[in-house]
C-alpha cells in the first residue's frame, strides 16, 4: 500500500484519526478532512507527517457537493492519485426515542445531510479516480442502523440509509471499486465523554466486556482495505458482540 493516497472524512479526531494513522503507518498519503476541529486537525497532520508520509489538510463540509468535489480534486492534484476513500464524518443529536416531539425537523435535516447525502457526495466525487486505481471505499456507519437504537431515531435512520447506499454503490461501482461498511457499537470518543455510567452498562452487556476503541475500528477498516479483496457490499459489525 506504500504510495497509495486516501481521503478520510471527519479525521481530525476519533475513529477517523485512528484510521488515518493506521494507513499512514503503511505508507499511505493522507487527506485529513475536517469542518470545525482545526486545531485537532493540525495536530493530526503533524502526527501523520512524523510517520514519513504526506498529509493534506482540507476544510470541507461533506454535505456541500462543491466543497467535496474540490477536496477530491485537491487530493489528486497533490498526490497524483486516489486509492482509498473512508467516509467517517458523522453527526448526531441526542434525543430520547420516546420523545417524538423533541425530534425536530432540524435534527432530521442535519443527520441526513451529513450522514447520508455527504457520504454519497464523497463516493460520487471520488468514483472516477477510484476506478482508475481499482480502489476501495469504507463507510463508517453504526449498529444503530441495524437495530434502530442509538442517540436518536433520526440518527439510526440515517445509518440504516448509509448502509443501504453502501450496498447500492457496491453493485454499481463493481468490479473496479469495492464498497463496504463498518458498523461500530459504542466507541470511546468525545461523543460519549461524561457518560461513564451509560458506557459501563453497555460494556457489561457485551460478550467481550468492553466498548470499542477508535483503534479497534481502524484495524477493521485496514483489514477491509488491505486484505479483503473479494469482499464488497458487506456490513462488518465492530461491537464486541453487542449485536448478538
Amino acid at each position: 500500500m506504500k504510495g497509495n493516497a486516501a481521503v478520510i472524512t471527519g479525521s481530525a479526531t476519533g475513529i477517523g484519526k485512528a484510521i488515518a494513522l493506521r494507513l499512514a503507518r503503511e505508507g499511505v498519503h493522507i487527506t485529513i478532512n475536517y469542518s470545525k476541529s482545526e486545531n485537532e486537525a493540525l495536530e493530526t497532520q503533524e502526527e501523520i507527517e512524523a510517520l514519513g508520509v504526506k498529509c493534506l489538510l482540507v476544510k470541507a463540509a461533506v454535505s456541500d457537493d462543491f466543497q467535496v468535489r474540490q477536496m477530491i480534486k485537491e487530493t489528486v492534484d497533490t498526490f497524483g492519485r486516489l486509492d482509498i476513500l473512508v467516509n467517517n464524518a458523522g453527526v448526531t443529536d441526542f434525543v430520547n426515542h420516546d420523545d417524538l416531539e423533541g425530534l425536530k425537523e432540524e435534527h432530521w435535516n442535519r443527520v441526513m445531510d451529513v450522514n447520508v447525502k455527504g457520504l454519497f457526495f464523497c463516493c460520487r466525487a471520488a468514483a472516477a479516480e477510484l476506478k482508475k486505481r481499482r480502489g476501495c471505499i469504507v463507510n463508517i456507519t453504526s449498529v444503530a442502523g441495524l437495530t434502530g437504537l442509538g442517540s436518536s431515531i433520526a440518527y439510526a435512520a440515517s445509518k440504516a440509509a448509509a448502509i443501504s447506499v453502501t450496498k447500492s454503490l457496491a453493485r454499481v461501482m463493481a468490479p473496479e471499486v469495492r464498497v463496504n461498511s463498518i458498523a461500530p457499537g459504542i466507541v470511546q470518543t468525545r461523543w460519549v465523554d461524561g457518560q461513564e455510567e451509560h458506557i459501563k452498562r453497555l460494556a457489561e452487556g457485551t460478550p467481550l466486556g468492553r466498548i470499542a476503541t477508535p483503534e479497534d475500528v481502524a484495524e477493521a477498516a485496514y483489514s477491509l482495505i488491505a486484505h479483503s479483496h473479494f469482499v464488497t457490499g458487506e456490513v462488518i459489525k465492530v461491537d464486541g458482540g453487542m449485536f448478538i
